[in-house]
């Protein structure tokens, strides 16, 4: 579906189904230099289960026109933007990575529409290795093949994939080959506001950790999931990269905790 937001095109996948606002909605946000493609397992099967599906690509990444957001905080006002185009009222909200950071920022204007939150692989704040975004800003693809490295499990890095005909580092490197990892980098490195937009939430909360993170290590995930008092899963033998490298255990994590909170 093709939205306008603050006067540019944005693309949101619907997960393969009519968008529908008077559905509750489930909101995910990409990480750095990804797009709304990181979700297709997880957006397809809420779309085809009672709900509707919003995934944007943030603007200047894949199908969004625009220039790229050059900090979190620009990113969390345009995603409530978004949503306010689409006339969407009851939100369930999910972030991966930076995407959590996003999500986190518009949580705190979203109010009474926010039913839920959760964060895919992310904490508090994240910081970012300095060589990774000057790789970065020399070339996407140089970075993103350094991410790809330091981002996926054991298994993956050998060739194993948990969807048969579907290489989860190639699907990355895809991607975020084409979009603005440097910028999205630099955005995720500087954003200092997490503690105050914590102190904002008032919806039941979600971390989904990976045991091979080496992006975002599990003890900081842990760490944010102790501050929010949230529900807390584990997935073994995966990475950073969760939707794409454990997909059905992602689905799991987060469907049994959406339908637990919705009305």
């Amino acid at each position: 579906m093709i939205l306008m937001v603050n006067n540019e095109k944005a693309f949101v996948a619907t997960g393969g189904q009519v968008f529908d606002n008077s559905k509750p909605t489930v909101v995910f946000v990409h990480g750095s230099g990804l797009d709304h493609r990181f979700w297709t397992l997880q957006t397809r099967w809420f779309a085809f289960h009672g709900y509707s599906v919003f995934a944007p690509d943030l603007p200047g990444h894949s199908l969004s026109a625009g220039v790229p957001l050059d900090s979190i905080e620009a990113m969390g006002k345009w995603l409530v933007a978004a949503l306010d185009s689409a006339g969407v009222d009851s939100i369930h909200l999910i972030g991966h990575s930076s995407g959590f950071l996003i999500a986190l920022e518009a949580a705190s204007r979203l109010d009474s529409r926010l039913k839920t939150l959760t964060a895919v692989a992310s904490a508090e704040s994240i910081p970012v290795n300095e060589d990774l975004i000057v790789m970065a800003e020399s070339s996407a693809s140089v970075g993103a093949d350094l991410m790809l490295k330091w981002g996926f499990g054991s298994k993956t890095q050998l060739g194993v994939s948990a969807v048969p005909g579907m290489q989860p580092i190639a699907i990355g490197r895809q991607i975020m080959s084409d979009n603005p990892l440097a910028i999205d980098l630099k955005a995720c490195r500087n954003y200092a506001a997490s503690n105050a937009a914590l102190n904002k939430l008032n919806c039941p909360t979600n971390v989904i950790l990976a045991s091979e993170d080496k992006m975002t290590p599990c003890r900081f995930g842990l760490e944010l999931a102790a501050r929010l008092g949230a529900n807390v899963s584990q997935i073994d033998d995966s990475g950073h990269f969760l939707p794409i490298e454990s997909p059905k255990r992602t689905l799991d994590a987060i469907k049994a905790f959406i339908i637990e909170h919705t009305n």
